[in-house]
């Protein structure tokens, strides 16, 4: 069961970002409860999420992501980095940690993971993405056209077209943020909704619900924009002796 909730909360953040990123989180409420999230007709304005975009090039962070129930509770918590070098590149690190307390009201001072596992990894060099499991030793790997578009992560690094793949609308501010919600413009899609949360134009904070009505919610730490990123920080290499499933594109 932990793996299979480690996979999901790793496959909603991205699964970017997106982003991923946090402050004192105590467990998120879950996104119907976030700022109303009534698309209006003014869906095409231009949104804090578009301003943001226009003038990123690179990002850089470390995050804190808590994974909530339909009731609620948390039920799962990593924490990571996330480097974006756009266009069309990222990579995510997640790393389990235990859940403090196992309810929603966990704050964010959990110790680091004591046998919790080793992570996860996911890296889009631009042309394929790579998904390494590092307790199986196992890596997948498609080509980015063949993989699922329609992420957080995939969003923010530019590798899809926001406005073609998403609808953006403004609702409002909440809790000191000025909030976007986030619609994958079709069904094939890993999330069913997510709010971006922005400070003085900064992004701060991601709520996404996936289609199990479970919310995952991403608070970003240490945020560097329009920093060096190395060619190394979003490419992949399989490790010696890892099992490869797929076949890239070179």
């Amino acid at each position: 069961m932990r793996v299979l909730s480690r996979s999901r909360l790793f496959s909603l953040a991205l699964a970017l970002v997106l982003g991923p990123p946090l402050a004192a989180v105590a467990a998120a409420p879950p996104v119907a409860t976030a700022p109303a999230a009534a698309p209006t007709p003014a869906d095409a304005a231009v949104t804090p999420l578009d301003k943001y975009l226009d003038n990123l090039r690179t990002l850089r962070t470390t995050f804190l992501q808590t994974l909530a129930d339909p009731h609620g509770r948390e039920i799962d918590r990593a924490s990571g980095t996330l480097i974006v070098q756009r266009p069309g590149k990222f990579s995510w690190d997640i790393r389990p940690r235990p859940v403090a307390g196992g309810a929603a009201g966990a704050t964010t001072t959990a110790a680091p993971a004591s046998g919790g596992g080793a992570g996860q990894l996911m890296v889009c060099d631009g042309t394929n993405l790579w998904f390494y499991d590092r307790d199986l030793q196992q890596v997948t790997v498609k080509p980015v056209d063949a993989a699922l578009s329609a992420t957080p992560a995939m969003l923010l690094s530019g590798a899809v077209d926001v406005r073609e793949s998403f609808k953006l609308a403004p609702v409002g501010e909440r809790e000191g943020l000025e909030w976007v919600l986030v619609e994958p413009a079709g069904a094939q899609a890993d999330f069913r909704s997510a709010l971006f949360g922005f400070e003085h134009g900064e992004l701060r904070r991601m709520i996404l619900e996936d289609k199990l009505d479970q919310t995952a919610t991403i608070v970003f730490q240490k945020v560097e924009r329009n920093g060096t990123v190395r060619p190394a920080e979003v490419s992949f290499t399989p490790p010696a002796g890892a099992d490869v499933i797929g076949t890239p594109r070179k």
